[in-house]
Parts: structure tokens; C-alpha cells; sequence
């Protein structure tokens, strides 16, 4: 069980956790935790794009999530372009699925398409966005632990290239969806294969204890293949799907997931005859939030995935089936970062010597849940003006009425930081704003794209009337 947030504040003696050092120069950016535009000017204030953070703040308000478009379609080519160039002669390529969860609007996914990605979306309000944005439907895969018969349809209406089937129930709701619409689904099973990924316990999701997909012990995945060849008329078996977790740095959990996810494709043409012509590896891959985190660049992710593949289907004397990843996160995350107005400033006795700086700012976990649910950490800098003043340990908090509102549990920032300044936290492009909310009726803010000195809303900010306007009297 997780200590409450408020025991770390007293521990005797804390300086924050160990692998977070006192800066030598406070302003110094980390360059790794930010899109790759984002530079400290002269004067100390951020840009980004060519944009100053002042200007961004003054036209568009505070808090704004701010997107470097660049960044992110040079994330994207470079997965795309990495993933092709790793499985080409082995399978000739592969396909790159963006996961939509991470963050997904009309704008990205028109950025996602125009970048060669297919485009994996998770509900129906994600498909009517891709919909939206011109995106062809063989370019689409859906996925969902419970797809309503509804978005099901709405997916083989719009001609999508496969939906990921979970459960016994859900082969069976599709199969009867095609047999009325008078066509046939493309299916791929997805597996769990017993495959604990080094990342939080809410976040796994390979191993046996968790809803999705079908178990390979037991028989399950087994029963699921055999249940879907059932449905000639109406399913086509694709392949299988493996997903073992989120924020992972290093292709060993993919290694023991590739070998049991070979071994039913292996069944399958030895009991059915059928060798099924995909593969898909699923996404998880971590970026930086902190100095503590090390991720793998694509090209490395790739030539690794490539290599356990190639190795596993040499041992079974299998053809290599066409591998598809799912990076979302990887893409979007690193693009953005969310802009604060600081509010009010305390300090916080902790012990007889130490002192934390508490810093408010204008949003918080309505914006950006993660720190409360997964117990994430974060980075955070001073946006606005360069500082003299020496390091302080600092909390970044936000507005709510929750002690657990925290946004940066340890950083350190100068010590003059006051109310004006701007604040910036870097990494929230993957699920700040996909899990943002209206807690205490505070509005979401926009996403402001920045791209050669030109700043634009892709995602406009809500306003109180949008949530009147919910309300029925």
C-alpha cells in the first residue's frame, strides 16, 4: 500500500530522493527532457519553435499544453523510417502504429498520417477523430478490452485494417457485426504472455492478473484462434498481438514475450495450417521524464526487436511474419510541455534545518493526473527570466483541493521564484491531456502547437460556459 503523500514532507532529514543533485547552475536546461526546439534565450526566458514562452502565455493563457509540431513528426518519421530499415529484409518492413491514447486530436492525427503511421485508436470517440481527420480506414486499428457493438461497427463501416480482439464475448459480437454489415472483419488475438514489465504495477499489462487479451496458459489464446477460424465467412485471422507494458527501457521483456508469442503462431500452422501474416509487438516505450530515466533511441529499439525475431522464427524454421509496433508516448511526450503561471510561494518546514519551497501554480491534477495516480515524477524549470539565486528544494502543487495535487514532488528551482513567474514541466505530451479533467470545475487548457516562430490552438481551452453547458435544469 502507498504511504500517503503528506509522510515523505517529514521525513527527517530529506533532500529529495537520491538520484535527484543540486544543480550548478539552476537555469541549465536538461536537454534530453525537452522537444528538441526548445532553447533558453539570452535573457533566460524559453522559446520554443522560435516562440518565447512570455508571448505564448500572454496571447493563450496559462496553463497551455505547448507542442513542438517538429518534434513530434520527427519522432514519428524517425520510428517509421527506424522500424523500416530494421525488419525490411527480414519481413519487408514494418508498420507503426501511433497509439492514440497517448494523445490524439484532429491535428495529430492528420500529423500522424501525413508521416506514414497507421493510427491505433481505443474507443469510438478515438475513431471519430481519425475519421475526421481523412484518415483511411485500412490505415486504422482498433483496439479496446470492451468495444460496444456500436463503435464495432462504426470501425468496419469506416473499413478499418484490423480490429484487436479480448475476450471470447467480443469474437463473437464482431463476427455477428460483419455478418450484418456483409463484411469481413480482419482480427488479430491479443496475448497475454506472462510477461512482468519493469514499470508500475497499474501500467503492466503482460501478466495473467489483468483484464486484457487471452492467456496463453491455460489454453485460452488457443481456444480464442480456434473460435475466430470458426467464422471463415465473417472473421479473417491476421495474427496475434502482444503488449507487456508502459515506460519500458530496454528490449529484454520483448525477447521472453517474442519466443511465447511465436510458439502459438508455431501451433497455429501445425494444427490449422494457417500461418498468419502478422505480428504485433505493441508499444511501451519509456522517454525521460527525469534525469533518471535513460530510454533507447527507435533505431536502437528497432535493430533489437529485429534481432530477438529474427532469432526466435529461425528457431521454430518459420517465415517472419509483418511486425507492427505501437509507440505513443515515445512520440508524443517528449513534444510538449505544460506552461504555469506561479501563484503563491511557501516554504514548508520539513525537519529542525531543512525547508521546502512549495510553488502553486494556475493548474495541477486536472491537467495532469499522473503524479497522483502512478506516483510519477517529473522535471520543471523557471520559464521566464534567468536567476542568480542559489537551488531550493521545491514542490510544484496545483490548485485543487486535494493534498495529493502535485505536479513535481522534488525539484529544485531558484529560490526567488515568485507569483508571475512561469513555470514549465517537460514530458506531458503522452496522457496529460488525454486523462485531464474537470475536477473542482476547472476548465482544461488548450494544446498551442509551435512550428518556424508560429504559435497556433490546435485544441482550444474549455471555458466555464462548456461546462454550464453540461448542466440540465
Amino acid at each position: 500500500m502507498r504511504a500517503h503523500e503528506a509522510g515523505a514532507l517529514h521525513a527527517e532529514g530529506y533532500r529529495g530522493p537520491s538520484w535527484l543533485k543540486p544543480p550548478a547552475d539552476v537555469n541549465d536546461l536538461v536537454t534530453h527532457l525537452w522537444a528538441r526546439s526548445v532553447r533558453r534565450a539570452r535573457d533566460g526566458a524559453l522559446t520554443v519553435g522560435g516562440v518565447d514562452v512570455r508571448d505564448i502565455a500572454a496571447e493563450f493563457g496559462t496553463p497551455a499544453y505547448v507542442i513542438d509540431e517538429e518534434d513530434f513528426r520527427g519522432r514519428a518519421r524517425e520510428f517509421k523510417e527506424a522500424f523500416a530499415e530494421a525488419f525490411g529484409d527480414l519481413c519487408g518492413g514494418a508498420d507503426v502504429y501511433y497509439a492514440g491514447k497517448a494523445f490524439l486530436c484532429t491535428q495529430v492525427a492528420r500529423w500522424v498520417h501525413e508521416e506514414g503511421l497507421h493510427l491505433d485508436v481505443c474507443s469510438g470517440g478515438e475513431l471519430a477523430v481519425a475519421i475526421r481527420a481523412g484518415v483511411p480506414g485500412e490505415r486504422i486499428g482498433l483496439h479496446g478490452n470492451n468495444k460496444s457493438v456500436a463503435e464495432i461497427e462504426a470501425a468496419l463501416r469506416h473499413g478499418v485494417g484490423r480490429i484487436v480482439l479480448d475476450s471470447f464475448e467480443e469474437i463473437d459480437r464482431v463476427a455477428g457485426a460483419a455478418q450484418r454489415l456483409g463484411v469481413v472483419a480482419p482480427v488479430l488475438i491479443r496475448v497475454t504472455v506472462g510477461v512482468e514489465a519493469h514499470t508500475h504495477e497499474y501500467i503492466a499489462t503482460a501478466h495473467e492478473d489483468q483484464k486484457f487479451g487471452f492467456s496463453l496458459s491455460g489454453g485460452q489464446a488457443a481456444e480464442a484462434v480456434r473460435r475466430v477460424l470458426e467464422h471463415p465467412a465473417y472473421l479473417s485471422l491476421k495474427g496475434l498481438h502482444s503488449h507487456i507494458g508502459s515506460q519500458i527501457f530496454d528490449v529484454s521483456g520483448f525477447e521472453v514475450a517474442a519466443r511465447r508469442v511465436m510458439g502459438l503462431h508455431l501451433d497455429v500452422a501445425r494444427e490449422h495450417g494457417v500461418e498468419l501474416p502478422e505480428l504485433d509487438l505493441g508499444g511501451g516505450f519509456g522517454i525521460a521524464y527525469t534525469t533518471q530515466h535513460d530510454p533507447l533511441a527507435p533505431k536502437v529499439l528497432a535493430a533489437g526487436m529485429a534481432e530477438i525475431v529474427a532469432r526466435e522464427c529461425r528457431a521454430d524454421g518459420v517465415a517472419v511474419p509483418r511486425i507492427s509496433v505501437e509507440p505513443g508516448r515515445a512520440i508524443a511526450g517528449p513534444s510538449t510541455f505544460t506552461l504555469y503561471e506561479v501563484g503563491t510561494v511557501k516554504e514548508v518546514l520539513l525537519d529542525g534545518a531543512a525547508t521546502r519551497t512549495y510553488v502553486a501554480v494556475d493548474g495541477g491534477m486536472s491537467d495532469n493526473i499522473r503524479p497522483a495516480l502512478y506516483d510519477a515524477d517529473y522535471s520543471c524549470t523557471l520559464a521566464n527570466r534567468r536567476s542568480e539565486a542559489l537551488p531550493a528544494l521545491a514542490r510544484v502543487v496545483g490548485k485543487h483541493c486535494e493534498s495529493g495535487d502535485i505536479i513535481v514532488k522534488d525539484e529544485f528551482l531558484p529560490s526567488d521564484v515568485a507569483p508571475g513567474d512561469l513555470i514549465a514541466v517537460p514530458g506531458t505530451g503522452a496522457y496529460c491531456r488525454s486523462l485531464s479533467s474537470q475536477y473542482n470545475h476547472v476548465p482544461r487548457p488548450p494544446v498551442v502547437a509551435v512550428r518556424d516562430g508560429v504559435a497556433r490552438v490546435i485544441v482550444r481551452r474549455e471555458s466555464i460556459e462548456d461546462i454550464l453547458a453540461l448542466d440540465v435544469e
